[in-house]
């Protein structure tokens, strides 16, 4: 975003004018600005109407006073464009373009929106195609239905591709506090990357929640994800819809493994971005995330009125890494005193309902409770009456009342969860939120943020100890030819990677090289046809003798006229079987048009169909992320020493990918794909016992 789309993007933010142009949209955006508490100026323009919603309509878009900080442009697609570079000319601060009929509507709407972008010159555009821009902390709003949601001064920036999932947010029933809501639409002139990397640098935004269809610009996202995490701003992210990596490089089985949804999540991995998978859960964590500050680590003080919800949350806590630390054996006595005689002193701790609600006992049990649990973060489980039958509301507040101000004391992040989402009261939300307690809905919702929260710290100050060197999208994928795998394992071993002794040969060499390396031996069949070999019969493998080899050689040349008559060849990659591995692995490294080059490591051999077990990498990367990614996987056990077995050196494995990385990045001009299934790793090192290369042809 240049400096002057900067400066326009703050005027269309907190606007002094506002123009609504078009007709009954523009009057519903009127009234909804009105609604929200805009104070400044408001000008209609329409040429058919005297009036729009009571405002005085200008004829022509020339006759406004001057040029608006912000417009809602509400006019078909072909007189919106001459709209925008009237307004562009003129010296408007931006555009909330709600028209459509642009590239959503084909080759001539594609064209439409292209001259729109040419119009808008350095205005910042909204849209179009989209529903427009909510300030809830500066109080206008271009936007063109009703909405809902509210600001206490701070709140969450989000970033929707879906207008009415936009709409749908602002109607959430959660208490959301909200700063700025903005739907992105067809993005032509500004993209999430743009809103994200402007959004982090208000203070009054404390956390940025973003629904991604799909991004126009990766290199431009991580940039900004990173500066929101440098700005302590966490960024949450809800991904939908699928799409498939690139056709071209479809024959290996990385591609299986490590899909556009695999490097998704490997970006918001490198970048620190919380990703959820459902929009409570966005909601939710964002709401965590605004009121109260991420804890430091994954120790819960958990508080319930009820066995049975100490219960639900244990459970549901152990599966996702959190912990209740015990009780400090010295604080036993002092809380005994404190509890009804029924209770049990424990974490989880129900507190029983003899004392319920009385905040005279219900405080000192809370703030004993915290100080001898030493957790990381509190939470209370509390179901509020529905109304008309709230009578005992005045109860349960006063415990909210006495928990938070014990948790407030030892500044301890606070959350009261209704343990159904429902069962908590907007009245009773908005009470909380003021006493800086967080109104958490659903267990699972709630400890799901609360683990998500503790991560973002820790992914912080990991990622900032160590910034990742900028990704490099790759562009539109090049043709590619498969490499045999002789040739390809000359150049692995170039690479710094072991192969096994081997040599290419034709059928009257074999013999020969197979006595000069030593049985036995493998025998594989070399043809640029055939890129997965055991399918088409075409490897052997334990060959002790020449008699075995002499019949091996026999063997697959039968096998390979059946299955292709065409792939047979008299080409043959003789090589010394490899004594039993720890493990195997498959490492695969290719490139992505937007994503730009991505390494896969997955559990190798037939466990890649059977288990699917793989962890993706973005690249450039490091070989602490490489060693962690191994640790990651389930075959990472073997490798760590799983009952009794050699642990392997995951240091210099991941200083050989490592290497193995950044010879395919230096020759990303030549090299496309390159597959190893499977590597086998030992306790020292790792050979690449089967490859399969991609070179670009030119």
């Amino acid at each position: 975003m240049t400096p002057e789309r900067r400066r326009n993007f703050d005027r269309l933010l907190n606007p002094k004018q506002i123009a609504f142009v078009g007709g009954q949209d523009a009057i519903t955006a009127i009234n909804e600005a009105r609604r929200r508490g805009f104070k400044g100026e408001m000008w209609a323009v329409n040429p058919k109407r005297e009036t729009l919603a009571g405002l005085k309509c200008f004829p022509t878009i020339s006759d406004l006073p001057c040029a608006p900080d912000a417009v809602f442009l509400a006019i078909p697609a072909q007189p919106a464009v001459a709209a925008i570079k009237q307004l562009s000319d003129m010296g408007a601060g931006g555009i909330a373009c709600y028209a459509a009929g642009f590239k959503e509507a084909g080759k001539d709407g594609a064209e439409a929106e292209e001259a729109l972008i040419q119009a808008a010159g350095e205005m910042a555009l909204i849209g179009p195609n989209c529903y427009g821009l909510i300030n809830y902390i500066g109080n206008s709003a271009l936007w063109p239905f009703e909405h809902g949601g509210g600001s206490p001064g701070y709140g969450a920036a989000i970033i929707t591709q879906s207008g009415m999932f936009s709409s749908d947010i602002t109607m959430s029933q959660r208490s959301l506090p909200m700063a700025y809501m903005i739907s992105a639409g067809n993005q032509a002139v500004m993209g999430l990357e743009d809103y994200l990397d402007v959004l982090s640098d208000d203070p009054l935004v404390r956390a940025i929640g973003i629904h991604i269809e799909g991004l126009r610009d990766i290199p431009h996202f991580e940039r900004a994800a990173l500066k929101a995490l440098k700005n302590n701003t966490p960024v949450v992210a809800l991904k939908t819809g699928t799409s498939t990596i690139g056709s071209a490089l479809t024959i290996s089985h990385t591609g299986s493994l490590s899909g556009s949804n695999e490097l998704y999540d490997a970006l918001f991995e490198r970048t620190g971005v919380i990703a959820v998978s459902n929009p409570s859960q966005l909601l939710e964590t964002l709401k965590y995330l605004c009121v109260v500050e991420a804890p430091k680590g994954t120790k819960v003080a958990g508080f319930t009125c009820s066995g049975g919800g100490a219960t639900m949350l244990a459970d549901y806590s152990e599966k996702i890494g959190l912990s209740y630390p015990k009780i400090n054996p010295d604080c036993f006595a002092s809380l005994t005193e404190l509890l009804p005689d029924i209770a049990t002193v424990s974490n989880p701790l129900d507190y029983t309902t003899p004392i319920w609600g009385q905040p005279e006992f219900t405080y000192p049990v809370f703030s004993e409770a915290l100080k001898a649990m030493d957790a990381d973060a509190a939470i209370l489980l509390q179901d509020y009456p529905a109304k008309g039958i709230d009578e005992s509301k005045v109860f349960y507040q006063n415990d909210a009342g006495a928990f938070a101000q014990a948790a407030r004391e030892l500044g301890l992040p606070a959350a009261i969860c209704a343990t159904i989402p429902e069962n908590i009261d907007a009245e009773t939300r908005e009470l909380l939120i003021s006493q800086g307690v967080v109104p958490m809905q659903g267990i699972h919702e709630a400890l799901n943020a609360m683990q998500q929260a503790t991560s973002w710290n820790a992914a912080r100050e990991r990622i900032l100890l160590a910034e990742p060197a900028p990704l490099t999208a790759s562009g539109p994928l090049p043709e590619i030819a498969m490499i045999t795998e002789d040739e390809g394992k000359l150049w692995m071993a170039e690479a710094g990677v072991p192969v096994p002794r081997g040599r290419g040969v034709n059928a009257d060499q074999a013999v020969d090289v197979a006595r000069e390396i030593g049985f036995p031996v493998a025998l594989k069949m070399m043809s640029p046809d055939l890129a997965h070999k055991t399918e088409a019969g075409a490897v052997a493998l334990g060959i002790k003798d020449e008699v075995a080899l002499e019949a091996a050689i026999e063997t697959l040349h039968a096998s390979v006229t059946a299955y292709a008559a065409s792939a047979v060849t008299d080409r043959y990659l003789v090589e010394k079987m490899s004594p039993p591995p720890l493990a195997e692995l498959i490492v695969g490294l290719r490139r992505d048009p937007q994503f730009g080059a991505a390494l896969t490591l997955g559990s190798g051999g037939i466990l890649v169909e059977l288990i699917g077990d793989a962890q993706t990498l973005l690249l450039p990367s490091t070989p602490r992320e490489i060693r962690n990614a191994i640790a990651n996987l389930k075959v990472g056990d073997l490798l760590c020493g799983f009952r009794g077995r050699t642990q392997a050196d995951l240091d210099k494995i991941a200083a050989n990918l490592h290497n193995l990385c950044q010879r395919f990045l230096e020759q990303g001009s030549t090299l496309a794909e390159v597959e190893v299934n499977p590597m086998f790793v030992y306790a020292n090192g790792v050979v690449a016992v089967d490859a399969l290369l991609h070179k670009v042809v030119n």
